[in-house]
């Protein structure tokens, strides 16, 4: 079996001073990730801008077997998983090193797609999300690492997540505990599947409705930029970030 995947992305500063978001796509190596950082200052745009970076590297100096790992190896966990897993933890690690002097609160998000012949691993933490649209339906991969959401499982009455007024507040983010690591799936591929990895700053405004008509409808060359636009037009106030990544497979 064969996979060729066709790729897009897009960001935007959109309402505010700088763009704190960053993201990897690399369809060679079947890498796609979103980081949305915080801290203030500076802060949240170097946090996302090591993580994305840390899980790149270390993402391709992986696929040498002579190469030297910074975590011991999870027996729970494949191969790809560990790859994964470890990278997100360096990420994470070299985040915790720097937070110091005015990047003392720095932290970012991280979605992460790895994209394999025949599976697809999801790794996250935080809010930043990754989607997938199947035979036209949508289904969100991840399950977001904020307050909002934690309540919303216990069963508490909240408003909309949009009219929340602590919609912002993530549980867990790169930066925020030293030994944490990211939740992870693996799932199996199917032809013609389309996955959207994005910030808050997109899947705060689009529902699942306008979200599926973009991911369904609009050429992958164009997805992305087509999504960034429709979350700028409703109203996103935080930049806006997409990856939306198209499964063709061979036999």
């Amino acid at each position: 079996m064969t996979c060729t995947l066709i790729a897009s992305a897009s960001t935007t500063v959109g309402r505010r001073k700088r763009n704190e978001d960053a993201y990897v796509l690399d369809a060679e190596l079947g890498l796609f990730a979103v980081a949305d950082g915080m801290g203030g200052y500076s802060g949240g745009e170097v946090a996302s801008h090591i993580a994305v970076t840390s899980l790149a590297e270390f993402w391709a100096a992986s696929v040498d077997t002579d190469n030297t790992w910074p975590y011991a190896f999870d027996r729970s966990l494949g191969l790809h998983e560990n790859r994964i897993d470890a990278a997100v933890r360096l990420a994470n690690r070299r985040i915790c090193a720097r937070r110091e002097g005015e990047l003392r609160n720095m932290g970012s998000t991280l979605a992460a797609l790895i994209v394999r012949p025949k599976t697809a691993i999801v790794a996250h933490l935080g809010d930043s999300r990754i989607y997938r649209l199947r035979g036209g339906v949508l289904t969100q991969l991840t399950r977001d690492h904020s307050l909002y959401e934690q309540l919303r499982e216990t069963g508490a009455d909240l408003p909309p997540l949009d009219q929340y007024a602590y919609a912002n507040v993530v549980t867990r983010a790169l930066g925020a505990a030293e030994h944490d690591r990211p939740e992870l799936q693996t799932l199996d591929l199917v032809d013609g599947d389309r996955y959207l990895v994005c910030s808050d700053g997109l899947s705060g405004v689009l529902g699942p409705a306008e979200i599926t008509a973009l991911l369904a409808d609009t050429a992958i060359e164009a997805v992305a930029d087509a999504l960034v636009e429709a979350a700028f037009a409703a109203g996103s106030r935080d930049n806006i970030t997409a990856i939306v990544v198209h499964v063709q497979q061979r036999p």
